[in-house]
Protein backbone atom coordinates (compact mmCIF):
# COMPACT_ATOMS: atom_id res chain seq x y z
CA UNK A 1 0.00 0.00 0.00
CA UNK A 2 1.05 3.11 -1.14
CA UNK A 3 1.80 5.95 2.12
CA UNK A 4 -0.43 8.57 0.90
CA UNK A 5 -3.33 5.47 0.85
CA UNK A 6 -1.83 4.83 4.67
CA UNK A 7 -2.08 7.63 5.95
CA UNK A 8 -5.69 8.12 4.93
CA UNK A 9 -6.72 4.88 5.65
CA UNK A 10 -4.96 6.00 9.00
CA UNK A 11 -6.89 8.84 9.62
CA UNK A 12 -10.05 7.63 8.43
CA UNK A 13 -10.40 4.60 10.88
CA UNK A 14 -9.21 6.88 13.57
CA UNK A 15 -12.06 8.71 12.85
CA UNK A 16 -14.56 5.64 13.04
CA UNK A 17 -13.49 4.92 16.45
CA UNK A 18 -14.09 7.99 18.16
CA UNK A 19 -17.26 7.48 20.09
CA UNK A 20 -17.75 10.77 21.10
CA UNK A 21 -17.74 14.17 18.97
CA UNK A 22 -14.67 16.42 18.28
CA UNK A 23 -16.83 19.43 19.20
CA UNK A 24 -17.08 18.00 22.63
CA UNK A 25 -13.74 16.80 23.27
CA UNK A 26 -12.14 19.71 21.83
CA UNK A 27 -12.17 23.28 22.38
CA UNK A 28 -9.58 23.84 19.23
CA UNK A 29 -8.19 20.45 17.83
CA UNK A 30 -4.70 19.47 18.05
CA UNK A 31 -2.33 22.18 16.09
CA UNK A 32 1.86 22.94 15.60
CA UNK A 33 4.11 25.05 17.40
CA UNK A 34 7.68 25.43 16.71
CA UNK A 35 8.11 25.84 20.72
CA UNK A 36 10.79 28.08 22.78
CA UNK A 37 13.77 26.38 21.46
CA UNK A 38 13.14 25.85 17.70
CA UNK A 39 14.70 22.42 16.70
CA UNK A 40 14.32 20.46 13.13
CA UNK A 41 14.28 17.23 15.53
CA UNK A 42 11.48 18.98 17.95
CA UNK A 43 7.96 19.93 17.28
CA UNK A 44 5.17 21.01 20.17
CA UNK A 45 1.53 19.82 19.86
CA UNK A 46 -1.14 22.15 21.42
CA UNK A 47 -4.68 21.46 21.68
CA UNK A 48 -7.68 23.01 24.15
CA UNK A 49 -10.61 21.07 25.86
CA UNK A 50 -13.43 22.11 28.11
CA UNK A 51 -12.09 22.83 31.95
CA UNK A 52 -12.55 19.22 33.03
CA UNK A 53 -9.93 16.87 33.84
CA UNK A 54 -9.00 13.92 31.67
CA UNK A 55 -5.86 11.85 31.36
CA UNK A 56 -4.25 13.35 27.78
CA UNK A 57 -1.43 11.34 26.30
CA UNK A 58 0.32 11.78 23.10
CA UNK A 59 2.35 9.09 20.94
CA UNK A 60 4.13 9.85 17.20
CA UNK A 61 5.68 7.45 15.02
CA UNK A 62 7.82 7.90 11.62
CA UNK A 63 5.63 5.46 9.73
CA UNK A 64 3.59 2.80 10.09
CA UNK A 65 6.10 0.11 10.57
CA UNK A 66 7.47 2.23 13.87
CA UNK A 67 6.58 1.84 17.09
CA UNK A 68 4.38 4.22 18.59
CA UNK A 69 6.68 6.08 21.18
CA UNK A 70 4.81 8.30 24.17
CA UNK A 71 5.95 12.05 24.29
CA UNK A 72 6.24 13.40 28.08
CA UNK A 73 2.97 14.05 30.00
CA UNK A 74 1.78 17.35 28.53
CA UNK A 75 1.18 20.57 30.30
CA UNK A 76 -2.03 23.11 30.86
CA UNK A 77 -2.93 26.07 31.25
CA UNK A 78 -6.65 27.55 32.49
CA UNK A 79 -8.32 30.24 30.77
CA UNK A 80 -10.78 31.39 32.47
CA UNK A 81 -11.39 34.76 31.00
CA UNK A 82 -14.24 37.17 30.24
CA UNK A 83 -17.89 35.27 29.32
CA UNK A 84 -16.30 32.85 27.51
CA UNK A 85 -16.20 29.21 28.79
CA UNK A 86 -13.29 28.42 30.57
CA UNK A 87 -10.90 25.80 28.87
CA UNK A 88 -7.33 24.57 29.27
CA UNK A 89 -4.36 24.32 26.82
CA UNK A 90 -2.48 21.55 26.50
CA UNK A 91 1.18 21.49 25.40
CA UNK A 92 2.83 18.32 24.35
CA UNK A 93 6.66 17.93 23.23
CA UNK A 94 7.73 15.91 19.99
CA UNK A 95 11.52 15.29 20.22
CA UNK A 96 13.81 13.01 18.27
CA UNK A 97 12.23 13.80 15.04
CA UNK A 98 13.39 13.19 11.74
CA UNK A 99 14.24 16.90 10.03
CA UNK A 100 12.45 17.27 6.71
CA UNK A 101 10.36 14.20 6.85
CA UNK A 102 6.19 13.05 7.81
CA UNK A 103 5.49 11.19 10.96
CA UNK A 104 1.83 9.95 12.32
CA UNK A 105 0.79 11.30 15.79
CA UNK A 106 -2.33 10.67 17.64
CA UNK A 107 -3.66 12.40 20.73
CA UNK A 108 -5.71 10.29 23.38
CA UNK A 109 -8.01 10.68 26.28
CA UNK A 110 -8.40 8.74 29.25
CA UNK A 111 -6.70 5.78 26.94
CA UNK A 112 -8.98 6.52 24.06
CA UNK A 113 -7.76 7.84 20.72
CA UNK A 114 -9.83 10.96 20.28
CA UNK A 115 -7.68 12.61 17.05
CA UNK A 116 -4.89 11.59 14.66
CA UNK A 117 -3.12 13.15 11.68
CA UNK A 118 -0.02 13.42 9.59
CA UNK A 119 2.36 16.12 10.26
CA UNK A 120 5.75 17.26 8.65
CA UNK A 121 8.82 18.16 10.29
CA UNK A 122 11.14 20.97 9.91
CA UNK A 123 13.76 21.54 7.38
CA UNK A 124 17.15 20.90 8.15
CA UNK A 125 19.45 23.82 6.95
CA UNK A 126 20.46 21.67 4.15
CA UNK A 127 17.33 20.57 3.07
CA UNK A 128 14.79 22.83 0.43
CA UNK A 129 10.93 23.86 1.56
CA UNK A 130 8.50 26.10 1.07
CA UNK A 131 6.54 28.52 3.22
CA UNK A 132 2.99 30.09 3.06
CA UNK A 133 2.56 33.15 4.02
CA UNK A 134 -0.45 36.31 4.73
CA UNK A 135 -1.69 38.30 6.72
CA UNK A 136 -4.74 40.12 7.77
CA UNK A 137 -6.88 37.05 7.91
CA UNK A 138 -8.77 35.83 10.91
CA UNK A 139 -12.08 37.88 8.96
CA UNK A 140 -14.86 35.13 8.90
CA UNK A 141 -15.14 36.27 5.14
CA UNK A 142 -15.26 33.86 2.19
CA UNK A 143 -12.23 35.01 0.44
CA UNK A 144 -10.41 33.87 4.48
CA UNK A 145 -11.81 30.43 3.32
CA UNK A 146 -10.76 29.86 0.36
CA UNK A 147 -7.46 31.14 0.98
CA UNK A 148 -7.14 28.83 3.52
CA UNK A 149 -7.76 26.07 1.52
CA UNK A 150 -5.51 27.21 -1.24
CA UNK A 151 -2.37 27.55 1.53
CA UNK A 152 -3.17 23.61 2.35
CA UNK A 153 -3.38 22.79 -1.64
CA UNK A 154 0.38 24.23 -1.88
CA UNK A 155 1.65 22.13 0.62
CA UNK A 156 3.65 24.11 2.75
CA UNK A 157 6.22 23.29 5.17
CA UNK A 158 5.41 25.56 7.17
CA UNK A 159 2.86 29.00 7.28
CA UNK A 160 3.87 32.54 8.14
CA UNK A 161 1.55 35.35 9.60
CA UNK A 162 2.34 38.52 9.86
CA UNK A 163 -0.15 39.87 11.86
CA UNK A 164 -3.92 40.50 12.18
CA UNK A 165 -4.28 37.36 13.25
CA UNK A 166 -7.82 37.48 13.93
CA UNK A 167 -10.87 40.77 13.87
CA UNK A 168 -11.94 42.64 15.13
CA UNK A 169 -10.37 42.97 18.68
CA UNK A 170 -8.08 39.48 19.16
CA UNK A 171 -10.31 37.88 21.42
CA UNK A 172 -10.96 34.50 22.73
CA UNK A 173 -14.51 34.13 21.32
CA UNK A 174 -13.09 35.39 18.09
CA UNK A 175 -9.96 32.84 17.81
CA UNK A 176 -13.10 30.43 18.00
CA UNK A 177 -15.36 31.37 15.27
CA UNK A 178 -13.01 33.06 13.07
CA UNK A 179 -10.03 31.24 13.44
CA UNK A 180 -9.25 27.95 14.58
CA UNK A 181 -12.31 26.05 12.44
CA UNK A 182 -10.92 27.80 9.17
CA UNK A 183 -7.18 26.99 9.83
CA UNK A 184 -7.84 23.81 11.51
CA UNK A 185 -10.32 22.31 9.57
CA UNK A 186 -10.87 18.47 8.73
CA UNK A 187 -10.87 18.44 4.81
CA UNK A 188 -10.24 21.02 2.20
CA UNK A 189 -13.30 22.69 1.48
CA UNK A 190 -14.88 25.94 1.41
CA UNK A 191 -14.76 25.92 4.85
CA UNK A 192 -10.76 26.06 4.69
CA UNK A 193 -8.23 23.80 4.81
CA UNK A 194 -6.40 20.68 7.74
CA UNK A 195 -3.12 23.43 7.75
CA UNK A 196 -2.21 23.71 11.54
CA UNK A 197 -2.64 20.12 12.26
CA UNK A 198 0.36 19.37 9.98
CA UNK A 199 2.06 22.64 9.83
CA UNK A 200 3.38 24.94 12.24
CA UNK A 201 1.81 28.48 12.11
CA UNK A 202 4.56 31.24 13.24
CA UNK A 203 2.62 34.60 13.89
CA UNK A 204 3.42 38.24 15.04
CA UNK A 205 1.11 40.85 16.18
CA UNK A 206 -1.31 43.20 14.63
CA UNK A 207 -2.95 46.11 15.41
CA UNK A 208 -5.90 43.62 15.71
CA UNK A 209 -4.51 41.36 17.95
CA UNK A 210 -2.63 43.74 20.63
CA UNK A 211 -3.62 47.42 20.27
CA UNK A 212 -6.48 46.93 22.00
CA UNK A 213 -5.26 47.11 25.64
CA UNK A 214 -8.43 47.69 27.75
CA UNK A 215 -9.66 44.01 29.70
CA UNK A 216 -12.27 46.04 31.10
CA UNK A 217 -13.70 46.82 27.64
CA UNK A 218 -12.72 43.78 26.13
CA UNK A 219 -11.68 40.76 29.24
CA UNK A 220 -11.04 37.96 26.33
CA UNK A 221 -8.99 40.11 24.78
CA UNK A 222 -5.36 39.79 24.13
CA UNK A 223 -5.60 36.20 23.05
CA UNK A 224 -2.51 36.77 21.46
CA UNK A 225 -0.50 35.24 24.40
CA UNK A 226 -2.72 32.29 25.34
CA UNK A 227 -2.46 30.30 22.09
CA UNK A 228 0.71 30.67 20.52
CA UNK A 229 4.01 28.67 21.46
CA UNK A 230 7.32 30.44 20.06
CA UNK A 231 10.80 31.75 21.09
CA UNK A 232 10.84 34.32 23.91
CA UNK A 233 14.50 35.31 23.13
CA UNK A 234 13.30 39.03 21.94
CA UNK A 235 14.59 42.18 24.07
CA UNK A 236 13.84 43.09 27.46
CA UNK A 237 10.40 43.83 27.51
CA UNK A 238 8.32 45.35 30.43
CA UNK A 239 4.93 46.49 30.90
CA UNK A 240 4.50 50.04 30.31
CA UNK A 241 7.94 50.58 28.82
CA UNK A 242 9.18 51.42 25.25
CA UNK A 243 7.69 48.15 23.53
CA UNK A 244 4.69 47.52 25.52
CA UNK A 245 1.61 50.30 27.01
CA UNK A 246 0.11 49.62 30.34
CA UNK A 247 -2.97 47.29 30.66
CA UNK A 248 -6.36 49.48 31.01
CA UNK A 249 -7.54 46.52 33.92
CA UNK A 250 -9.17 45.83 37.01
CA UNK A 251 -7.83 43.52 39.27
CA UNK A 252 -11.11 41.26 38.68
CA UNK A 253 -9.99 41.53 34.88
CA UNK A 254 -5.92 41.45 35.28
CA UNK A 255 -5.33 38.78 37.30
CA UNK A 256 -7.26 36.24 35.05
CA UNK A 257 -5.49 37.50 32.00
CA UNK A 258 -1.84 37.36 33.66
CA UNK A 259 -2.62 33.66 34.90
CA UNK A 260 -3.51 32.28 31.99
CA UNK A 261 -0.90 34.51 29.51
CA UNK A 262 1.96 33.41 31.80
CA UNK A 263 5.85 34.51 30.93
CA UNK A 264 4.35 34.87 27.16
CA UNK A 265 3.36 38.49 28.28
CA UNK A 266 4.32 40.57 27.11
CA UNK A 267 7.73 39.13 25.95
CA UNK A 268 5.92 37.20 22.74
CA UNK A 269 5.97 40.14 20.72
CA UNK A 270 9.55 40.29 19.13
CA UNK A 271 11.40 37.20 18.95
CA UNK A 272 13.87 35.91 16.10
CA UNK A 273 14.18 31.59 14.81
CA UNK A 274 15.96 30.15 12.34
CA UNK A 275 13.99 27.26 9.87
CA UNK A 276 16.21 25.61 7.26
CA UNK A 277 18.66 27.91 6.61
CA UNK A 278 16.71 31.42 6.95
CA UNK A 279 17.14 33.41 9.98
CA UNK A 280 14.04 35.01 10.74
CA UNK A 281 13.53 38.32 12.92
CA UNK A 282 9.99 39.15 14.33
CA UNK A 283 8.73 42.39 15.57
CA UNK A 284 6.08 44.30 17.22
CA UNK A 285 5.25 46.72 14.73
CA UNK A 286 2.12 48.79 16.43
CA UNK A 287 2.34 51.65 16.65
CA UNK A 288 2.72 51.95 20.42
CA UNK A 289 5.51 51.03 20.41
CA UNK A 290 8.87 53.57 20.73
CA UNK A 291 10.69 53.03 17.87
CA UNK A 292 13.15 55.61 19.09
CA UNK A 293 13.98 53.39 21.55
CA UNK A 294 17.99 52.57 21.70
CA UNK A 295 17.60 49.30 23.40
CA UNK A 296 15.22 48.29 20.64
CA UNK A 297 17.72 49.50 17.93
CA UNK A 298 20.19 47.49 19.31
CA UNK A 299 18.63 43.69 20.01
CA UNK A 300 17.69 44.22 16.25
CA UNK A 301 21.23 44.90 14.85
CA UNK A 302 22.61 42.17 17.21
CA UNK A 303 20.16 39.69 16.79
CA UNK A 304 21.05 39.99 12.52
CA UNK A 305 24.67 39.77 13.91
CA UNK A 306 24.26 36.48 16.25
CA UNK A 307 26.28 33.65 14.79
CA UNK A 308 22.83 32.14 13.73
CA UNK A 309 22.16 34.99 11.67
CA UNK A 310 25.05 35.10 9.72
CA UNK A 311 25.56 31.34 9.23
CA UNK A 312 22.28 31.59 7.93
CA UNK A 313 21.84 31.81 3.70
CA UNK A 314 18.64 33.74 4.30
CA UNK A 315 17.56 36.98 6.63
CA UNK A 316 13.88 37.90 6.64
CA UNK A 317 11.73 40.22 8.70
CA UNK A 318 8.09 39.58 9.78
CA UNK A 319 6.34 42.70 10.95
CA UNK A 320 2.67 43.87 10.41
CA UNK A 321 3.10 47.50 9.75
CA UNK A 322 4.58 47.76 6.34
CA UNK A 323 7.63 50.73 6.38
CA UNK A 324 6.78 51.08 2.13
CA UNK A 325 3.69 51.49 1.05
CA UNK A 326 1.47 52.80 -1.95
CA UNK A 327 -1.63 52.67 -0.61
CA UNK A 328 -4.04 55.68 0.46
CA UNK A 329 -4.68 53.46 3.61
CA UNK A 330 -2.12 53.34 6.86
CA UNK A 331 0.31 55.57 4.17
CA UNK A 332 1.37 57.65 6.94
CA UNK A 333 2.46 55.00 9.30
CA UNK A 334 5.86 54.72 8.44
CA UNK A 335 7.34 53.61 11.85
CA UNK A 336 9.35 50.70 10.60
CA UNK A 337 11.43 52.78 8.64
CA UNK A 338 13.72 53.70 11.69
CA UNK A 339 15.04 50.34 11.79
CA UNK A 340 16.10 50.28 8.39
CA UNK A 341 19.40 50.84 9.12
CA UNK A 342 19.43 47.80 11.35
CA UNK A 343 18.07 45.68 8.23
CA UNK A 344 20.96 46.66 5.70
CA UNK A 345 23.53 46.54 8.08
CA UNK A 346 22.47 42.89 8.92
CA UNK A 347 22.23 42.11 5.10
CA UNK A 348 18.26 41.43 5.22
CA UNK A 349 16.61 40.11 1.87
CA UNK A 350 13.10 40.22 2.53
CA UNK A 351 10.75 42.26 4.64
CA UNK A 352 7.22 40.60 4.76
CA UNK A 353 4.54 42.56 6.43
CA UNK A 354 0.51 43.03 6.14
CA UNK A 355 -1.70 45.61 7.43
CA UNK A 356 -2.31 46.98 3.95
CA UNK A 357 -4.97 44.56 2.82
CA UNK A 358 -3.06 44.27 -1.02
CA UNK A 359 -0.47 42.77 -2.35
CA UNK A 360 2.73 45.12 -3.12
CA UNK A 361 6.73 44.79 -3.94
CA UNK A 362 8.95 47.36 -3.70
CA UNK A 363 12.11 47.90 -5.83
CA UNK A 364 15.01 46.33 -4.24
CA UNK A 365 16.09 49.58 -2.24
CA UNK A 366 17.99 51.34 0.21
CA UNK A 367 17.09 54.07 2.45
CA UNK A 368 18.39 56.25 4.79
CA UNK A 369 15.93 57.95 7.10
CA UNK A 370 15.64 61.55 8.15
CA UNK A 371 16.45 61.71 11.87
CA UNK A 372 13.54 60.38 14.11
CA UNK A 373 10.48 61.62 11.85
CA UNK A 374 7.48 63.46 12.97
CA UNK A 375 5.40 61.14 15.40
CA UNK A 376 1.53 61.31 14.52
CA UNK A 377 -0.80 61.60 17.17
CA UNK A 378 -4.94 61.32 17.32
CA UNK A 379 -7.90 59.34 19.00
CA UNK A 380 -10.66 60.72 20.59
CA UNK A 381 -8.61 61.83 23.35
CA UNK A 382 -6.23 63.38 20.91
CA UNK A 383 -2.99 61.78 22.62
CA UNK A 384 -3.64 58.45 21.00
CA UNK A 385 -0.25 57.88 18.94
CA UNK A 386 -1.28 56.51 15.31
CA UNK A 387 2.10 56.33 13.40
CA UNK A 388 4.91 58.37 12.45
CA UNK A 389 6.04 59.89 9.20
CA UNK A 390 9.72 59.17 8.59
CA UNK A 391 10.96 60.85 5.49
CA UNK A 392 14.65 59.87 4.21
CA UNK A 393 16.63 59.26 0.85
CA UNK A 394 16.09 55.75 -1.20
CA UNK A 395 17.96 54.34 -3.85
CA UNK A 396 15.83 51.72 -6.16
CA UNK A 397 17.56 48.84 -7.86
CA UNK A 398 15.39 48.93 -11.34
CA UNK A 399 18.10 46.77 -12.91
CA UNK A 400 16.81 43.91 -10.90
CA UNK A 401 13.99 41.73 -12.66
CA UNK A 402 13.43 38.98 -10.60
CA UNK A 403 13.97 36.45 -13.63
CA UNK A 404 17.36 36.76 -15.36
CA UNK A 405 18.77 39.65 -13.18
CA UNK A 406 18.34 37.69 -9.90
CA UNK A 407 20.92 39.21 -7.48
CA UNK A 408 19.21 42.19 -5.59
CA UNK A 409 21.33 45.44 -4.46
CA UNK A 410 18.69 46.17 -1.44
CA UNK A 411 16.33 44.99 0.35
CA UNK A 412 12.65 43.86 -0.97
CA UNK A 413 9.73 44.91 1.10
CA UNK A 414 6.63 42.48 0.44
CA UNK A 415 3.38 43.33 1.70
CA UNK A 416 0.96 40.52 1.60
CA UNK A 417 -2.33 42.01 3.66
CA UNK A 418 -5.07 40.39 0.97
CA UNK A 419 -5.53 37.44 3.08
CA UNK A 420 -9.40 37.59 3.78
CA UNK A 421 -9.80 41.36 5.07
CA UNK A 422 -11.90 43.40 2.68
CA UNK A 423 -9.24 45.20 0.03
CA UNK A 424 -7.85 48.14 0.30
CA UNK A 425 -8.01 50.71 -2.79
CA UNK A 426 -8.76 48.60 -5.53
CA UNK A 427 -9.10 51.87 -7.73
CA UNK A 428 -5.20 52.18 -7.77
CA UNK A 429 -4.58 48.40 -9.12
CA UNK A 430 -4.46 50.25 -12.60
CA UNK A 431 -2.84 53.75 -11.56
CA UNK A 432 0.45 53.20 -11.36
CA UNK A 433 0.79 57.31 -11.35
CA UNK A 434 -1.09 56.59 -7.39
CA UNK A 435 2.41 54.75 -6.38
CA UNK A 436 5.11 55.88 -4.69
CA UNK A 437 8.42 55.80 -6.99
CA UNK A 438 9.56 52.64 -4.86
CA UNK A 439 6.44 50.45 -5.72
CA UNK A 440 7.41 47.79 -8.13
CA UNK A 441 4.06 45.39 -7.75
CA UNK A 442 0.68 46.62 -6.86
CA UNK A 443 -2.38 44.31 -7.08
CA UNK A 444 -5.55 45.59 -5.28
CA UNK A 445 -8.76 44.20 -6.48
CA UNK A 446 -8.47 40.34 -5.73
CA UNK A 447 -7.25 38.07 -2.39
CA UNK A 448 -3.82 36.28 -2.84
CA UNK A 449 -1.04 34.79 -0.49
CA UNK A 450 2.60 34.37 -0.83
CA UNK A 451 4.19 31.16 -1.87
CA UNK A 452 7.98 30.86 -1.27
CA UNK A 453 10.51 27.84 -2.42
CA UNK A 454 13.57 28.02 -1.19
CA UNK A 455 16.35 25.75 -2.34
CA UNK A 456 19.60 26.29 -0.78
CA UNK A 457 21.17 29.97 -2.33
CA UNK A 458 17.85 30.53 -4.54
CA UNK A 459 14.19 32.05 -3.56
CA UNK A 460 11.27 32.14 -5.64
CA UNK A 461 8.23 33.53 -4.97
CA UNK A 462 5.09 33.54 -6.35
CA UNK A 463 1.62 35.89 -5.23
CA UNK A 464 -1.26 33.71 -6.05
CA UNK A 465 -5.25 33.93 -5.90
CA UNK A 466 -7.17 31.46 -3.75
CA UNK A 467 -7.66 29.60 -7.68
CA UNK A 468 -4.35 29.24 -8.16
CA UNK A 469 -3.96 31.95 -10.64
CA UNK A 470 -0.30 33.57 -10.11
CA UNK A 471 -0.60 37.55 -10.13
CA UNK A 472 3.73 38.06 -9.49
CA UNK A 473 6.37 36.23 -9.58
CA UNK A 474 10.37 37.01 -8.93
CA UNK A 475 13.36 35.25 -7.77
CA UNK A 476 16.15 35.93 -5.51
CA UNK A 477 19.63 33.60 -6.33
CA UNK A 478 22.90 34.53 -3.87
Amino acid sequence: MKKSQFTFLFVFLCQLVIAQPASEIFVAKPYLQIGRNPSPESLQLLWHTPDANADWTVEFRADSRATWVKAPVPSATRVAVGTVAPHRVYIASLAGLKPGSTFLYRVLKDGKEVFAAEAKTMRAADQPYRFVTFADIGAESAPQRALAKRAYLEKPDVVIVPGDIVYEHGTVAEYQTKFWPVYNADKPDTMGGPLMRSVPFIVSPGNHDTDARDLDKFPDGLAYFYYWNQPLNGPDNKEGGALTPSLIASDEHRKPFMEAAGDNYPRLTNYSFDYGNAHWTVLDSNPYVDFTDQALHDWVAKDLASPAAQRATWRFIMIHHPGFNSSREHYEQQQMRLLVPEFEAGKVDIVFSGHVHNYQRTFPMKFVPDRKGTLLVGGRDNKTVRGRIVNGAWTLDKNFDGITKTKPNGIVYLITGAGGQDLYNPEQNNDPDSWQKFTNKFRSNVHSLTVADVNDKTITIRQITSDGKEIDSFKITK
